[in-house]
This record gives structure tokens, C-alpha cells and sequence, in this order.
């Protein structure tokens, strides 16, 4: 089972939900809105919420959270989908800068009430190529798949933004009985 995440009640039913993935990054965060409906996913909106790159990390760190508070305002989700932190960064002031960005993202959906689930990045890789060590270009290529885009997500961010979001769909899916 995925940090953070409780199973679904019994006789619950994940017919009707929408999610949204995060993928926190300080320059651009991604993000996924997808509906699930009668076991289908359909795209709802992706993109990034980007800043502005010469701000300081506080200003950063705000823009990051007005952006996400809003997504979450306008698009009402029923859950949040963001990646576990990991230890192995090869640049550890890398894994501080996006603990902020996630830090940030965790409080705007606890201001809004709305749960939130963390994936480890190769649980998230497994669920949609079957393999905890796919590229990115992979990531990106199932994505387009599983969601019927004429392309793939340009942005990495993005791409691993409706990644988490389909990472929890399969988890529902699997976690709920008579669900496909």
C-alpha cells in the first residue's frame, strides 16, 4: 500500500472520482486532472504551474502554493497524488529544494480538506510500464497511451503528474473488488 493512503472503504466505490497529480518542482510543477468514470480515465487538464525563476525561494514557494490552491479550488479533486521523497539524490540541496515545493503543495491541499497520497517513483513506474525502472521516455509514451493523447506530454513534469494520477487509479482499480 502507498505512504499516506487508506484503503478504500469497504464497499466503496471509486466509480465516479477525480484526481490530480503533482509532480512538485521549484521552476515548474506539473500537474494532471484526470476523471475516472465507470473504470475509464479521461483527461480533465494538465499543465504547469511555473515561477518566476529570479524570485527568491519564499516568493517561489508562494507562487507554487497560490497555484496549486487555486487548481484545487477550481477543479474541486478528490484526492491529491504526489511522489515519495527518496534519499537518493545525487544533489542533496536538490531533494531540500523539492521538499520545500512538496511542503507547500501537502498544505495547500490540507487547507482544502482533500487527501492526499504519496507513491514511491518506481511503484509509480511499475503501475504504468509494468517495470520500477522505466525511462522517462516511457513514462511519457504510456501516459500518451493510457489516456488516448495524439502525443505525448511534452513536459517531463507534466507527464509524471498524469503518471501519479494513473498510479492511484490503478491502485484503486486493484484495491476494490468487482472495480476494473
Amino acid at each position: 500500500m502507498p505512504s499516506d493512503a487508506r484503503p478504500p472503504a469497504q464497499g466503496a466505490s471509486v466509480t465516479s472520482l477525480r484526481i490530480i497529480g503533482i509532480d512538485p518542482g521549484l521552476v515548474d510543477t506539473g500537474y494532471g486532472i484526470v476523471d475516472v468514470s465507470g473504470g475509464r480515465v479521461r483527461l480533465v487538464e494538465a499543465g504547469l504551474v511555473r515561477t518566476t525563476a529570479s524570485a527568491p525561494v519564499e516568493v517561489r514557494l508562494k507562487e507554487i502554493f497560490e497555484g496549486v490552491l487555486s487548481l484545487l479550488s477550481e477543479h474541486l479533486p478528490a484526492a491529491v497524488i504526489v511522489e515519495d521523497l527518496y534519499t537518493s539524490y545525487r544533489h542533496p540541496k536538490t531533494a531540500v529544494l523539492m521538499g520545500h515545493a512538496r511542503g507547500v503543495i501537502l498544505l495547500a491541499a490540507s487547507s482544502r480538506g482533500l487527501e492526499v497520497v504519496s507513491y514511491p517513483p518506481a511503484r509509480v513506474k511499475k503501475a504504468l510500464t509494468g517495470r520500477g525502472t522505466a525511462s522517462k521516455e516511457q513514462i511519457q509514451r504510456m501516459v500518451q497511451v493510457r489516456l488516448g493523447l495524439d502525443e505525448v506530454p511534452e513536459s517531463d513534469h507534466v507527464a509524471d503528474a498524469l503518471a501519479l494520477a494513473l498510479c492511484h487509479h490503478n491502485f484503486l482499480t486493484h484495491a476494490v473488488p468487482g472495480v476494473e
